[in-house]
């Protein structure tokens, strides 16, 4: 099942500091993700001035249940880099798919 996940950074002044800090790690366990299928597409989402201020991932897991065990050690979550998330179900067309 794929899912459509909108993680929004904090806005307070060491907001992007926390991002920075959490950063190899998020992508160290992207990577892991990709590999395993998991993980099919990520963006930063970008403020007028271009700095990051959020995330979107288009994610493929089992259930709902096994993403949420996921958000559960996501770096950016426990970390504190994501105030928000916001998850859809979604559905990547096949033309899409790597």
């Amino acid at each position: 099942m794929q899912f459509l996940v909108f993680g929004y950074d904090g806005k307070d002044y060491r907001a992007m500091e926390r991002r920075m800090a959490k950063r190899e790690a998020h992508l160290a366990g992207v990577a892991r993700m990709k590999a395993e299928g998991k993980a099919l597409y990520g963006i930063a989402m970008l403020d007028d001035e271009e700095k990051m201020v959020g995330s979107v991932m288009v994610m493929d897991f089992p259930s709902r249940a096994e993403l949420d065990e996921w958000l559960k050690v996501e770096p950016y979550v426990v970390g504190k880099v994501w105030e928000r998330v916001e998850v859809f179900k979604a559905k990547v067309p096949p033309i899409f798919l790597p």
